[in-house]
């Protein structure tokens, strides 16, 4: 799911692409992104939905988009184990052939950060504050009126029928049985895309509290996406430093250990077009830990990609 950094997507599809010739991209740019500017991304099983929507940080809209990257992934003739998301400023850690050799050791597991409501960093209040989206601005403004003076809030309980509330970051990596049991939960349960398109950042509550009252839930473990979070205050990660780099640099395999468990991180956020130099550094560890060589990004020579029908 991406909106900008076309340069970094290439990369992305050629180091996961390294060593997997049976993995696909399904890529959702967001409306508001002239598709000219990502016009250049080639590669094998490299597929643009025609489905586009006007993407706005923070609204269900993420979570239409992620929907409709399910979708596409599922329907697809392939029939594809596992449904990985990450956003268009992430990229991967090792090669494709690595990741795909992770996931069959660990064939049946999901990974997503996931924490029942309220935890660490998930207040109740993203659950229980009203927020309207962009499209409709006075009401809006009015509620975040309203949210300063303690209204405008309402009572999950009397929404959720029943379900506990659960929150964690917005990348994952799910079973194909798991994204069709989410499929399946929002078409019989319509009432909970309407609560959740009046709450905050439902991308990191919708997925995580359908799964996390499900049997799922006991295959949780840690997501795959290191991402350093400033604070708070600060709704955005770090842009990967030297400093990152050092730490993925001292372990051969990437791993960390904290309120969502222990587990080994495959890729990391953020990177953008304007720190190539730095995704060139992430790949010559990859070529010293895999004994490797990837392609320079200008020795790739594959077909234009498709768009989804």
């Amino acid at each position: 799911m991406t909106h900008e950094n076309p340069q970094l997507l290439q990369r992305t599809i050629r180091t996961l692409s390294f060593g997997d010739d049976e993995c696909a991209f399904f890529i959702h740019l967001d409306l508001k992104t002239p598709f000219e500017r990502f016009s250049s991304v080639r590669g094998r099983n490299v597929r643009f939905s025609e489905k586009r929507i006007p993407v706005y940080w923070g609204e269900y809209s993420q979570v239409d988009a992620i929907v409709s990257l399910i979708r596409d992934a599922l329907e697809s003739p392939d029939g594809y184990d596992y449904c990985v998301l990450i956003t268009g400023s992430c990229y991967p850690l090792r090669t494709g052939g690595y990741i795909r050799r992770f996931l069959e050791a660990n064939r049946g597991l999901e990974y997503m950060d996931i924490v029942e409501v309220p935890g660490p960093g998930k207040p109740l209040s993203r659950f229980d504050v009203i927020r309207y989206p962009s499209n409709k601005p006075v009401r809006r403004f009015a509620f975040r009126i309203l949210a300063k003076i303690g209204l405008g809030q309402r009572d999950h309980k009397k929404h959720l029928g029943g379900l506990a509330p659960y929150s964690g970051d917005g990348a994952w990596a799910l079973t194909r049985e798991a994204c069709q049991y989410v499929l399946d939960f929002i078409s019989a349960h319509p009432g909970l895309e309407r609560y959740f398109r009046k709450t905050f950042a439902p991308d990191e509550a919708v997925l995580h509290t359908i799964l996390g009252n499900s049997e799922f839930r006991a295959r949780m473990r840690r997501n795959l996406v290191y991402a350093l979070w400033p604070g708070p205050a600060n709704g955005h990660p770090a842009v990967i430093s030297q400093e990152h780099l050092a730490f993925f640099g001292a372990q051969d395999r990437v791993c960390r250990d904290d309120v969502y468990g222990p587990g080994e991180l495959l890729f990391a956020r953020k990177f953008n077009d304007g720190c190539l130099e730095t995704v060139a550094r992430v790949d010559a560890m990859i070529d010293r830990k895999e004994g490797i060589r990837l392609p320079a990004p200008d020795e790739v020579r594959v077909a234009p990609a498709n768009l989804l029908e």
